[in-house]
C-alpha cells in the first residue's frame, strides 16, 4: 500500500515521503496514529505542502529533544526494588521501570523503547543508562537502584562509604606488598666458599724390618 508520511517514523521514512508499506502496517499503525495517509490523487497534489509541514515539525522536534537531552544529563533516577541481604534483587530492573521513573521525574512521557539498558540489572547500586530521544540525540542518566526499605540518599551514602573503604583496603594491600619486597634481603654476592680440605695421607714408605 502506498502512503504519504506526515511525520518522521524512525527507520521507515521521513515526513513528506511517499513510500510503499505493508497494508497491515499502514491500516493498523501509521494511519490511526496520523503518521501517514493513503497516497491518493489529492494527497499527492499536496505533497509539497505536506513536506514543508513535516520539515517544520521535524525542526521543532529536534529542538525539543535537544532541550530534553540537556535536562536529562546529570539527572539521577531513583528506583526502589526488593532486595536480599547481599544486594541481589528479587527480579530485575527493566527499561519499562526506568521509563516510568523518568516520566515521573520529568513530568512527561518517556517511552520504554527509548530506554537502553545494556545488561540486565539484578543488584542494587548505581548504573548508567542511555535514553535515545531522536535520531542521533541521546542522553546518559544515572540510575540508583536501592532497597525499598531505605531512602535513596541514605543508601547512596552507605554505598560511597563502602567504596571508599574498599579503595583504602586496596591501597594498604599495595603498600604492604611494596614493603615486603623492600625488606627481602638480596642474595649476597660474596658468600664464603668453603674449600674442600681433604686429609692428606702420609705417603712416606714404612721401613721394612730386617730379619
Amino acid at each position: 500500500m502506498k502512503v504519504v508520511f506526515l511525520e518522521d517514523v524512525e527507520g521507515v521514512a521521513q515526513g513528506g515521503e511517499v513510500k510503499e508499506v505493508k497494508r497491515g502496517f499502514a491500516r493498523n499503525y501509521l494511519i490511526p496514529q496520523r503518521l501517514a495517509m493513503p497516497a491518493t490523487r489529492d494527497s499527492l497534489q499536496r505533497i509539497d505542502r505536506l513536506k514543508k509541514q513535516a520539515e517544520e515539525r521535524r525542526l521543532r522536534t529536534i529542538q525539543d529533544m535537544r532541550a530534553l537531552a540537556e535536562e536529562l544529563r546529570g539527572k539521577r533516577v531513583d528506583v526502589p526494588m526488593r532486595a536480599g541481604a547481599g544486594g541481589r534483587l528479587y527480579g530485575s530492573v527493566t527499561n519499562a521501570i526506568v521509563a516510568d521513573a523518568l516520566s515521573e521525574l520529568l513530568e512527561r512521557e518517556i517511552e520504554r523503547r527509548n530506554v537502553q539498558i545494556p545488561d540486565s540489572i539484578r543488584e542494587v547500586g548505581t548504573f548508567e543508562v542511555r535514553v535515545h530521544l531522536y535520531a542521533d540525540i541521546d542522553a546518559d542518566v544515572e540510575v540508583l537502584v536501592h532497597p525499598m526499605e531505605m531512602e535513596p540518599d541514605e543508601f547512596l551514602r552507605q554505598l560511597e562509604e563502602r567504596r571508599a573503604q574498599a579503595e583504602a583496603g586496596d591501597e594498604d594491600s599495595s603498600e604492604d606488598t611494596d614493603e615486603t619486597e623492600e625488606e627481602t634481603p638480596a642474595a649476597e654476592a660474596d658468600e664464603p666458599v668453603e674449600a674442600a680440605s681433604e686429609t692428606e695421607e702420609d705417603e712416606t714408605p714404612v721401613a721394612e724390618e730386617s730379619s
